[in-house]
């Protein structure tokens, strides 16, 4: 009885209380007409629950979102395919995909009826200001009569995932001075020390370069050569993100986290698409290693990045110190509020022959004493209010990268 009473609607419950009482009150004044009426008004929405609770749909579900990660402020659209594998066409289906509200709320519809083997597609679109990963579904249908006296839910088991990246900041083409690296050695020195004679030459192809034409070995084999060439350059970096609770402040989109996790996004980007081999630390240590899917693997970080409570940058900036001990690479750092203690900490990571670019994100995040220290030791300290200004600030005076490692083979 519990189950039948959950299956009526308002309208259905109101059927059901005035049936029983037209039947109590044709036993009290003795009317057989008002007891066969009551009788009637009480049977319609029984047999309605009987009739819908014994409806055997089979029903299938697929849904498709595009893009599945997208930038704070952007949307996308989500497709919903339903479709009856059963050989009984479907009554009225009310269909309800469950969505976050910080996407914008459910998304509901009406289907009048489905035929045997038939499909109905139901698209909508989501937006987000907030950064995340978000859950879409499952989709639940609502199984109703004709008459709107009962409701009953099913529900499908699937859910998608829907990525909301931080904002991201276009920034110039460019690098820093200084990101080249080469097993200890810089990009100069390499080239000035790679000779004509250690070149290995080739036959020409089509679409190559006239000016790699190595006439040596041209005049030699009787046909055009070209020079194939072999150095190893590599390009290596890190990007540090200080998350500490202590240096930030207020909420919301505006807040200097969230300003500071989208300048690591914007500049992570940027440096990937230039052929950078990036690691990703946090204030706590490593949490990204170079990879070929570092782009995407760092937005799915940042989407989800959280202070910490930790209130040194010292587990970081160990992993930091790293890469400076190798030689030439690109240190970025991107903190909140520096004390002149931090600073000297930070300065500290930066030894050797490391391009280091300290972003600092926040109007009152720029102490001018730890500003001071950090361009002393090097640093290029680069105080924005934030993210978007940016935009304007990141140095471009390296020029743009080359390719990661260029070789040709036959």
């Amino acid at each position: 009885m519990g189950g039948t009473l959950s299956a009526l609607t308002t309208r259905g419950r109101s059927f059901v209380a005035a049936g029983a009482t037209a039947i109590a009150c044709s036993f009290v004044l003795g009317e057989r007409d008002l007891l066969r009426a009551g009788l009637l008004i009480l049977a319609l929405p029984l047999l309605s629950v009987l009739v819908v609770s014994r409806t055997r749909y089979r029903l299938t579900c697929s849904r498709r979102a595009s893009p599945t990660r997208f930038a704070a402020g952007g949307e996308a659209q989500v497709n919903v395919l339903l479709e009856n594998v059963s050989r009984l066409p479907t009554g009225i289906l009310l269909i309800e995909d469950q969505v976050p509200y910080t996407l914008g709320g459910r998304a509901r519809f009406v289907i009048d009826r489905i035929e045997p083997g038939g499909g109905r597609e139901m698209a909508y679109r989501v937006r987000a200001d907030v950064r995340g990963r978000y859950a879409v579904g499952p989709l639940t249908v609502r199984l109703a009569d004709p008459f709107g006296l009962v409701e009953l839910v099913r529900s499908f088991s699937a859910a998608d995932v829907i990525t909301v990246t931080p904002a991201i900041v276009p920034l110039p083409a460019g690098r820093p001075t200084g990101s080249w690296t080469g097993g200890g050695e810089s990009r100069a020195r390499l080239v000035a020390g790679a000779g004509d004679d250690d070149v290995t030459p080739r036959e020409y192809r089509h679409g190559d370069d006239l000016r790699r034409v190595h006439w040596r070995s041209t005049a030699r084999r009787g046909e055009l050569m070209v020079r194939r060439e072999e150095q190893q350059w590599q390009t290596s970096g890190t990007l540090f993100l200080d998350t500490r609770r202590t240096a930030h402040w207020g909420d919301g989109p505006g807040a200097s986290f969230e300003q500071a996790v989208s300048a690591a996004a914007s500049i992570g980007l940027r440096l990937g698409r230039e052929g950078l081999g990036l690691r990703y630390v946090t204030g706590e240590g490593v949490a990204l290693a170079p990879s070929a899917a570092f782009e995407g693997a760092l937005l799915d970080l940042l989407a989800v990045a959280r202070t910490s409570r930790g209130r040194s940058l010292r587990p970081g900036l160990a992993a930091v110190r790293e890469t400076a001990n190798k030689g030439d690479g690109l240190i970025v750092g991107v903190f909140g509020r520096l004390t002149p203690e931090d600073a000297r900490e930070v300065a500290g990571a930066g030894h050797g022959t490391a391009a280091r670019v300290a972003v600092i994100v926040g109007e009152e995040s720029a102490d001018p004493e730890a500003a001071r220290i950090l361009r002393t030791a090097g640093w290029r300290v680069l105080p924005v209010a934030s993210a978007a200004a940016l935009r304007t600030a990141w140095p471009d005076d390296g020029g743009p990268l080359g390719p990661q490692h260029r070789t040709e083979a036959r």
